[in-house]
C-alpha cells in the first residue's frame, strides 16, 4: 500500500518539544527553532503568508534567486518583508512573543534579489529572544501583519503584549 504524503502545515509552531526528554545528554543547549515561524509580507500585493521554507532560505519567494548585498544592483526588485515571529506560552495561553522584520527585494525575471543575510540571522535571533522590532517597517506593512496575526489566531493576539499591538497598529 502506498504511503500518503503528509499535509503541509500553514500554521505557527506554538509549543516546542523537549528533544532531550530531560536526560541531559547529547543536544543539551542546542537552539530550538520549534517556536519560530517566518511570515512574508508581499508589499505590492497586500498579501501575508507563512512559508516555513524561509528557515533555510528555501521559501517560494527565495527559490531560484541569487541574492546580492547591494539593493541598487536589483533596480526592478519587488519588495517583501520577511518577519520572524516567535511564539511562547504563559499562564494565559499562547502568544506572539517576538516579532522582527527584515527587508528584501526579488526580481524574478532577472533571478536576482537583495537581502542582507546577517540582518536576517540577527533579526531571527532577536525574535527568539522575545524582542519586538518593527518600527523600521512601513505603516501599511505593519497593519497588514497585525491583521494577519489577529485573524490567524485571535487568542494569541489577545494574549500578546501591548507593545506589539501598539507598534503594529500605531
Amino acid at each position: 500500500m502506498a504511503e500518503q504524503p503528509k499535509k503541509k502545515s500553514l500554521g505557527f509552531n506554538i509549543l516546542k518539544n523537549d528533544s532531550t526528554s530531560g536526560h541531559g545528554g547529547f543536544g543539551v543547549g542546542a537552539i530550538s527553532l520549534d517556536n519560530v515561524s517566518p511570515v512574508f509580507i508581499d508589499i505590492n500585493e497586500d498579501d501575508v503568508f507563512v512559508d516555513v521554507g524561509a528557515m533555510h532560505a528555501r521559501s517560494s519567494v527565495e527559490k531560484g534567486i541569487k541574492f546580492l548585498t547591494n539593493e541598487e544592483e536589483v533596480p526592478n526588485g519587488k519588495p517583501y518583508w520577511l518577519v520572524w515571529v516567535a511564539t511562547e506560552r504563559n499562564e494565559n495561553g499562547p502568544y506572539y512573543a517576538g516579532v522582527t522584520g527584515c527587508y528584501m527585494t526579488v526580481d524574478r525575471e532577472a533571478r536576482r534579489g537583495y537581502k542582507l543575510l546577517p540582518d536576517h540571522v540577527n533579526k531571527m535571533d532577536k525574535a527568539m529572544k522575545r524582542k519586538i522590532m518593527v518600527e523600521h517597517m512601513d505603516e501599511k506593512s505593519r497593519k497588514l501583519l497585525a491583521g494577519f496575526l489577529k485573524t490567524h489566531n485571535e487568542e494569541m493576539w489577545n494574549n500578546s503584549s501591548e507593545q506589539l499591538k501598539t507598534e503594529l497598529l500605531g
